[in-house]
């Protein structure tokens, strides 16, 4: 093994590489496009000050298109681990890996952790990650974990039957939440879509009914803050619970609608902090996944 000096002592290049390799900055960041604003920078940045966490940091990678994704991975070699966002959750998926059963079955990954395996290791071991790299990556649906653990605090016995607004990537989580709990739902979309009505066909009696409301569409986000969507909104009353998976703005005309009539109400704001401690659980994980 050849032998390097090192302050005046000699240490194997093996050990040298190693000690670089663990002092080195651990990246984590975002991608999507465009990608304008970012709750998960901030969050993460804060996070990082904070908490003391001087050896990370976040970043915003927009890639103009998913088929950059593996040259993206090549570029950036000390990513450990990102987070997915529009348009990619479901594109992304033919580059995993190896998939949790709740990215599996909601259909989308929001979350990915980088495992790192040497050319050697991986030579013994006999696996290799997606395209033969000495990376493999593990997909990951933390906005299940989100909004699960923000919505059930909030339910009543009344609350045993629901209404889902959009039905997209955002949405699949929230079908994926209410199948557990086993709360029955209708899907309410713009455009006619298998197993949902248009919102025009939505009754007030409907709407009466399903004491759960679930918006899961970016109508009413900032700046269109005197949007929402088109719902017999009469038809509310203080038994309700409207949920908004929007954050910006705090609340909604959706969610003013209701809490003009007594409903309860809760904005994403919680959702999104859960699902990002889930994800910065998942990098830091010493779980070896199959």
């Amino acid at each position: 093994m050849k032998i390097e000096p090192v302050n005046g002592i000699y240490l194997p290049i093996a050990y040298i590489s190693r000690s670089i390799i663990a002092t080195r900055m651990k990246k984590y960041g975002l991608i999507g496009y465009p990608l304008s604003h970012s709750f998960s920078k901030k969050y993460f940045t804060d996070k990082f000050e904070r908490e003391g966490i001087t050896d990370c940091v976040y970043e915003l990678y927009p890639i103009e298109d998913i088929k950059n994704f593996n040259a993206f991975l090549h570029q950036n070699p000390d990513l450990c681990g990102l987070n997915v966002t529009i348009p990619y959750k479901v594109d992304v998926m033919k580059y995993i890996d190896w998939l949790d059963a709740g990215a599996k079955h909601v259909g989308a990954v929001n979350t990915i952790r980088i495992d790192k395996e040497s050319p050697v290791s991986v030579a013994f071991q006999g696996e290799v990650g997606f395209g033969g790299d000495d990376f493999r990556l593990e997909g990951f649906n933390t906005d299940v974990y989100g909004f699960e653990e923000s919505l059930k605090p909030l339910l009543k016995s009344r609350h045993s039957s629901a209404l889902v607004l959009g039905n997209g990537g955002a949405a699949k989580a929230v079908y994926y939440v209410l199948n557990k709990l086993e709360i029955p739902y209708t899907i309410v979309t713009r455009k006619e879509q298998p197993e949902s009505i248009l919102f025009e066909q939505l009754t007030a009696n409907m709407v009466a009914e399903n004491k759960l409301i679930i918006n899961t569409t970016p109508v009413g986000t900032y700046p269109n803050v005197d949007e929402c969507p088109p719902i017999p909104y009469e038809a509310i009353t203080d038994g309700h619970l409207l949920y908004d998976l929007i954050y910006n703005p705090e609340q909604t005309l959706f969610l003013q609608k209701g809490a003009q009539v007594g409903a309860d109400t809760k904005n994403g704001h919680e959702m999104l902090i859960l699902q990002a401690e889930k994800a910065w659980t998942i990098w830091n994980s010493k779980e070896r996944y199959p």
